[in-house]
């Protein structure tokens, strides 16, 4: 049909400048036949919208949006013009062939777009579900979108020139040291992002600990070459994924999940408060029902630091904000110069900080108030000195 209207033209049309005169008509048809298929992929946008819209599933919204499918109808136009230009032109005309590359390099770079858009949308997906947000799969769709924009920059030189785009990589494979020097830092954090999901090391919302880049806080953002930290302080520290990969960090997470954030502290006690105490004081001890399940004759021959870590057990089995699922302790430590450390070891039921410290601060509270009922002293320098 093609050739027809092409022959049918040349009949036609005779003179001097016949052949201006077909060519401008000719391109006339290409560019109306260009403008007719965009505005016909605008109508088929239109109707594939309104049944995404009415479909029940959200992928489908997420992935095939308006700016994808408009990208679609920039791309028609430009197919239209590739196919019908050999069709009509000679490809023996310079012109014809210039504008014949042109077409194509704006094909391959609207396949570029609609990939990358692609790509966008895909992730945005992920992003807004719950059991896919953890995942640190930024840096993954950031490799596969710079693999396809090298890969283009390829194809698209080769249109240019004239070669084949494998002689093209061979002669870049010639200068792939040059290539691994200047995408150190990507490779590597390719290799990070990777090694970070699959092992399920680190996800977005982690509270992690890089001492040897300062950071302690949530991680906010995982990428290709970065992983951003927002610390406690509301600063941002920015590590390299590899260096997490190569060096330790400590995350916090697990204890999260678990639903019990440890407390590890120890009271110093002067050894030389230590003693047995006296009738007088076990009877105030047994008025108050802190030697409960223990007779007067046995307390006796307690030590008061013994009848304490026996008090300050039961009291944290009492207590309800205590994890008894747990471990849960209280020991003697080694004296040092500074006191006999008296150590509370238990796990909380709240692992946000602030409930954290807030109960912490209670039970706390409540040891160094009862420590001098029990006849002890907490050892304090200057209170020695004096």
């Amino acid at each position: 049909m093609i050739n027809q209207l092409a022959a049918s033209l040349t009949e036609s049309i005779s003179g001097p400048h016949a052949h201006i005169y077909i060519a401008l008509i000719e391109g006339a048809i290409i560019a109306l036949t260009a403008v007719a298929s965009y505005y016909a992929m605008r109508t088929v946008e239109t109707i594939m919208m309104y049944f995404i819209d009415k479909s029940p599933t959200k992928w489908d919204d997420d992935l095939l949006n308006t700016r994808f499918l408009k990208a679609f109808s920039q791309l028609m136009p430009a197919i239209v013009v590739a196919w019908l230009l050999p069709r009509f032109f000679s490809s023996r005309d310079l012109t014809v062939n210039w504008v014949s590359i042109l077409t194509s390099s704006y094909i391959l770079w609207i396949a570029v777009y609609i990939i990358s858009v692609f790509l966008t949308n895909l992730y945005n997906a992920f992003s807004r579900r719950k059991r896919f947000r953890p995942y640190a799969v930024k840096g993954i769709f950031q490799m596969i979108r710079l693999v396809v924009y090298s890969l283009a920059v390829v194809i698209n030189i080769s249109l240019i020139i004239g070669r084949s785009p494998l002689s093209i990589l061979m002669a870049l494979g010639a200068s792939a040291a040059v290539l691994m020097l200047v995408f150190k830092d990507t490779i590597l954090g390719l290799v990070a992002s990777v090694q970070l999901t699959a092992n399920k090391m680190l996800h977005r919302g982690d509270w992690i600990v890089v001492d040897s880049h300062g950071a302690n806080g949530e991680v906010i953002d995982i990428s290709l070459t970065t992983v951003k930290v927002r610390n406690w302080d509301n600063s941002v520290t920015t590590i390299p994924p590899y260096s997490l990969i190569s060096e330790s960090f400590k995350n916090y997470q697990p204890m999260r999940r678990s639903g019990g954030r440890r407390v590890d502290r120890s009271i110093l006690i002067n050894a030389a408060s230590v003693r047995f105490l006296n009738p007088d004081e076990i009877e105030a001890l047994q008025a108050e029902g802190w030697l409960e399940g223990l007779e007067m004759s046995s307390a006796a021959r307690q030590v008061n630091l013994h009848l304490l870590r026996r008090y300050l057990e039961s009291y944290l089995a009492r207590d309800p904000r205590v994890r008894h699922d747990m471990l849960m302790m209280v020991r003697q430590m080694d004296p040092t110069p500074t006191g006999l450390p008296l150590q509370l070891y238990f796990f909380t039921d709240e692992t946000r900080w602030k409930e954290f410290e807030t109960i912490q601060s209670d039970i706390f509270d409540h040891v160094y108030a009862v420590i001098n009922r029990f006849g002890l002293s907490i050892y304090q320098i200057a209170a020695m000195q004096a």
